[in-house]
Parts: structure tokens; C-alpha cells; sequence
């Protein structure tokens, strides 16, 4: 049955997602998954319906959070749906390609390769910013340039002035789409506010990481009306169960929203924490982070890896050498990991 499937599909390897990749234990960092598990309240009424494409009183709340208006705003699977049908929807397979700038998101990479698009591949620099002049020589037949911020795994913002930049750089020519999945972590340095003055920007967001929504895989995806317009035509007819809906509005209620502050809060102050404690350790480098997750180096990263994870300590290594991802969780949590560390090192 495998030699039916199409070509590109019998040679893709898949993304190694934390679930994927397995483990046991009970101390979880490698997903970038919240520590707190909310609870929500359900009737499970009208199941016997289908759901509408896009839930009014969703999309309208989600908009306000954002800023945006409702027209702006489309609802998806989880923001990997948003990548998918930005590609299906834009690009012509084995025609257009899209850019996007490694270490980053793997997605981007597999779900233009799983359509039959082409990847153009250019680097951050060693700062992991935008290598701008590279880019700029690399445009030809993309449709889509994929940037990170905070970015995936490294953690840190990418340059406000050098987004303006590419935006300027790939007008009438390409849609720049930043990826915001950590945005709630530091809102200041969205690119919402440029939507007005860039049509060629779009903006993935999801519920998975601040709202601690994980399991229930919803997503969003931010752009004028004209882009909202094409998406709709590729989007599956319904794409948000009635009880994901319900439970994301409640998300998203001022009840839910003033939650999901204060936990970020709890989470940023964690995350400090585990810096701070692993920065006195003379062997290791700490990049700074913006989202719910530290990059740090260790001089053999992929033993520290193997040690936790035997330890029931499971984390995530990262495709840059010796770099091992740490997710922020609980403060036991975060404890119980610098310890091993600081024994591991003793």
C-alpha cells in the first residue's frame, strides 16, 4: 500500500513531536505545554449537529483579545492548520516554494514537502536574526516567508525593524507569516499593530501554550479580509467541534482571560527561576527566552538528554548541537530539573 501514496509522501519523514518521540516519566518539559490543567464546564449539547465553519461568538472573542477585527480573524486546528492551508491556498506544488529560517518550527518544512511545495532554506544568523540580504536574494517563486517570534527552539524575538523590512521587501511578491504561538508571553512585541499598514502579513496564534489549551487544538490565524477570503475556500466545512468552541470561548472570557495572565505570570516567574539557577553552573550557556522555555548548551547535550530521560525527566533536544529545550512548568517541576542538573554536573 505504501508505493500508492505519492511520491513526496513515501520519502517524507514526519515531525517528531513530543508525543511521537515517547518517554516516561513524571516530570514532562519537552513539549511546551502549560503545567496547568484548567478546569471547563460542557453540556455536550447539539452533537448531534455539525459545528458552524467559524463560530461567531469565538471568532469575535478571539478578535478582541487580538485587536483585530472579527473579518480578520479565521479559527483552525490548532495553528499547524493555519501553515497548511496557507500553503495549499498560496502555493502551486513542484511551482512556488516557501523560505523559512532554520533552527526553527519543523512544520513549515513538512507541510510544504507533504503538498508538493518547494523549501527554500535560508539560516538565521549567528544571533538567530533574519539573514535579510540572503533572503532578499532567495525570493524567486516564493509565496510564503515563515519567521518565528519568539522563536522555536531558541527562544528569542526577532528584530521588530528587521520583520518591517522583510514586510517591505516582499510586498505584492510573498505573504510574510509570523508565527506567535508564545506571543502571550510578551505581547509587546507582536506585529498586530502592522496588519493595517502591510496586507502581506499574516499571523498564526494558538491557545495551546498561554491558555494551556494544548489538548484542545485550537487555533488562529490573523490577516486582512483578503487573505481570510482565500483561506476560506481551502478550510475543511467544519473545523471547530461545538465542545472545543465552547471551551475556548470560556478560554476567553474575562474570567478566562484574567487566568491565563496570571498564569504567564507564574510561568515567566518560573521561568527566571530556572535561569537563574542554571546560570551559576560554570558548564552551561542560557539563552535568553521570551516564551515558556529555555535553550540552554551543555558541553555534551545530547548525554545530559539521555540522563534525564532515564531520570524520568524528560525534555527536548534540539537540532543545534548540544542544545537541549526546556519547557517551563511548575515550580516543583522546575526544581526537580535543576537539581538533576546541578547533581548531573557535581
Amino acid at each position: 500500500m505504501e508505493k500508492l501514496a505519492r511520491k513526496q509522501v513515501q520519502a517524507l519523514t514526519p515531525y517528531l513531536s513530543a508525543r511521537r518521540i515517547g518517554g516516561t516519566g513524571d516530570v514532562w518539559l519537552n513539549a511546551n505545554e502549560s503545567p496547568f490543567n484548567n478546569e471547563y464546564k460542557t453540556d455536550f449539547a447539539r452533537l448531534n449537529r455539525y459545528s458552524e465553519c467559524q463560530p461567531k461568538a469565538l471568532i469575535e472573542a478571539y478578535a478582541a483579545y487580538a485587536g483585530v477585527n472579527p473579518e480578520q480573524t479565521l479559527t483552525t486546528r490548532g495553528a499547524d492548520e493555519g501553515i497548511e492551508l496557507l500553503i495549499r491556498a498560496f502555493c502551486e506544488p513542484n511551482e512556488d516554494a516557501i523560505l523559512y529560517c532554520p533552527p526553527t518550527y519543523g512544520m513549515y518544512s513538512i507541510s510544504a514537502e507533504t503538498i508538493g511545495v518547494d523549501r527554500k532554506v535560508v539560516p538565521l544568523t549567528d544571533e538567530w536574526q533574519l539573514d535579510l540580504e540572503s533572503i532578499k536574494q532567495s525570493l524567486d517563486n516564493v509565496k510564503l516567508v515563515f519567521v518565528c517570534s519568539p522563536n522555536n527552539p531558541t527562544g528569542n524575538l526577532v528584530k521588530r525593524e528587521d520583520i518591517i523590512s522583510l514586510l517591505e521587501m516582499t510586498k505584492d511578491r510573498a505573504i510574510v507569516v509570523m508565527d506567535e504561538a508564545y506571543i502571550d508571553f510578551c505581547p509587546e512585541a507582536s506585529t498586530v499593530d502592522l496588519l493595517e499598514q502591510y496586507p502581506n502579513l499574516a499571523i498564526l496564534r494558538t491557545l495551546s501554550k498561554a491558555f494551556a489549551l494544548a489538548g484542545l487544538r485550537c487555533g488562529f490565524t490573523l490577516a486582512n479580509q483578503s487573505i481570510i477570503d482565500v483561506l476560506l475556500k481551502v478550510i475543511a466545512p467544519y473545523p471547530v467541534p461545538v465542545p472545543v468552541a465552547e471551551i475556548a470561548q470560556q478560554a476567553l472570557s474575562e474570567a478566562g482571560l484574567a487566568r491565563a495572565k496570571y498564569q504567564v505570570l507564574d510561568l515567566s516567574a518560573n521561568r527566571a527561576y530556572l535561569q537563574a539557577g542554571l546560570s551559576v553552573i560554570p558548564q552551561l550557556t542560557i539563552f535568553e527566552g521570551w516564551g515558556n522555555y529555555l535553550l540552554v548548551k551543555f558541553p555534551d547535550g545530547d548525554a545530559l538528554f539521555k540522563a534525564a530521560w532515564n531520570s524520568g525527566i524528560i525534555l527536548r533536544n534540539s537540532p543545534i548541537e548540544d542544545c537541549v529545550r526546556i519547557s517551563i512548568g511548575n515550580r516543583e517541576e522546575c526544581e526537580k530539573t535543576l537539581g538533576f542538573i546541578r547533581n548531573y554536573y557535581s
